[in-house]
């Protein structure tokens, strides 16, 4: 079996510092790149070697897999890890990383480009018997043929999707055919620049919906298991701030057909590693249906971390050298409750526009049981424009919802960050809201309280 002694993390933040502490409790030597923005950054300081790969515009540095593989070769690392976001769900890059002889910690490539175009994704869950929304075909850039028609199919309102997008991103809602063509149109030439593919797609527009996803672990030969189910419906431009495990308020018959279709669909792939299937929760029709399958680990995954007591990023590590034994269902065992709130350098009454700038006092909330802080950052650290503006992440677990819920609200309110905007205050009216305590919220629910009382 290849061994894995040094690991090049392909990231940066605190998904790169959280990927490095799980190295360090494994005895393996860790690699840092950095962009010249990153220089001084806390992942950096962490690792055991730190390269640099270019100047800060992510395309680049981050996103160079040709410069990444070097410095995995120039300093003899066995593995890459490549976290989340920028290179993780790239099969070319997974390839690459693979013919330079180095040992690719995720899904193989086929895996990765089949369950990423959002479409075929679609008819690959068909196919294995999970509920799909009703959709159209495809449209690529100037083919519109059959767009009305297939529009009053579905019904309004639609969503527009880009068949190559993901967290959020080409991902525009249309309520009657006056502005579809326009709409669609827009949405094609921003794939086109975001993704080298203008290819979009229509999907039913479900109003009462919630985002709810399921944790898998694939072991490449045919089998896997589910590591339970978290809820993400709490999001801002269809990107995610609130994230808890178990997903509450779910019958047990719906909760027990989704994770099953969840562990179908990823069988049907021969899936290895980690990964999410996403689903839409139809909580006036009670049913759900399929979104998309996420073909690395999530920012969200500490809630699962926290309930099932299992370290996926080690599970990770572990398959890709070939030593993790596969296990069975009724072995992983849930407990309790975890609730997750990602702080970003942002200004929620001007739509969340992110707030860059210099972190001048930092404190974090008092270490306690059932708390967990992932972040990279530290007083005099810069928050920059040049990608994602998270500080950190703050989860919270207990024996119940209640209980999780009132750990996160008390570190919320011990956080103090100054020299920019945060959303932190806003995160702790989201959990104090009646709907979000009810567990009767949708992914409508930051909308909402955005409405003037």
């Amino acid at each position: 079996m290849p061994k894995i002694t040094k690991l090049l993390v392909a990231n940066r933040g605190e998904i790169a510092c959280r990927i490095m502490a799980t190295c360090r409790s494994m005895g393996i030597e860790t690699v840092a790149v950095y962009s010249d923005a990153d220089e001084n950054s806390a992942h950096v300081a962490l690792a055991d070697e730190a390269i640099s790969i270019g100047p800060a515009p992510a395309k680049e540095s981050y996103l160079r897999g040709g410069a990444v593989i070097d410095a995995a070769r120039k300093c003899g690392a066995d593995a890459i890890h490549p976290g989340y976001g920028f290179l993780s769900e790239s099969p070319a890059f997974a390839d690459a990383v693979k013919e330079a002889g180095l040992i690719w910690i995720g899904p193989d490539s086929r895996t990765i480009e089949k369950m990423g175009d959002k479409d075929n994704a679609r008819t690959i869950a068909k196919s294995a018997g999970v509920p799909v929304l009703a959709g159209s075909s495809r449209f690529a850039l100037d083919r519109l043929d059959t767009l009305e028609s297939e529009a009053a199919a579905i019904g309004y309102p639609v969503l527009v999707k880009a068949a190559a997008g993901g967290g959020g991103i080409g991902m525009r809602r249309v309520d009657d055919g006056t502005s579809l063509r326009s709409v669609v149109s827009k949405t094609q030439s921003m794939a086109e620049r975001s993704f080298g593919d203008g290819t979009v797609y229509l999907e039913r527009f479900v109003p009462k919906a919630r985002h709810v996803e399921v944790q898998i672990f694939g072991f490449g030969d045919g089998t896997a298991v589910h590591v339970y189910d978290r809820d993400c419906s709490v999001q801002r431009r269809f990107q995610k701030v609130i994230e808890e495990a178990p997903a509450p308020n779910l019958s047990d018959a719906v909760r027990s057909e989704m994770q099953e279709a969840a562990v179908r669909l990823a069988e049907s792939v021969s899936y290895s590693g980690a990964g999410t299937v996403e689903f839409i929760y139809d909580a006036d029709r009670q049913d759900f249906s399929f979104l998309e399958m996420n073909t690395r680990i999530q920012v969200e995954h500490p809630v699962t971390e926290l309930v099932a007591g299992i370290d996926l990023v080690a599970w990770q590590i572990e398959q890709a050298a070939g030593i993790l034994a596969p296990c069975d269902q009724n072995t992983i065992v849930k407990t309790g409750h975890a609730v997750e709130a990602r702080i970003y350098a942002e200004r929620p009454e001007k739509n969340f526009f992110p707030s860059p700038g210099r972190i001048e006092t930092l404190f974090w909330p008092s270490s306690r049981s059932g708390l967990r802080i992932d972040h990279a950052v530290r007083a005099g650290d810069v928050i920059t424009p040049f990608y994602d503006p998270m500080i950190a992440k703050i989860a919270a677990s207990g024996p119940d919802r209640p209980s999780a819920l009132a750990l996160l609200d008390t570190a919320l309110s011990e956080l103090v960050i100054t020299g920019l905007s945060t959303n932190t205050a806003f995160l702790r009216r989201v959990i104090r809201s009646d709907a979000f305590q009810r567990a009767d919220h949708t992914t409508k629910i930051i909308d909402d309280l955005l409405v003037p009382a």
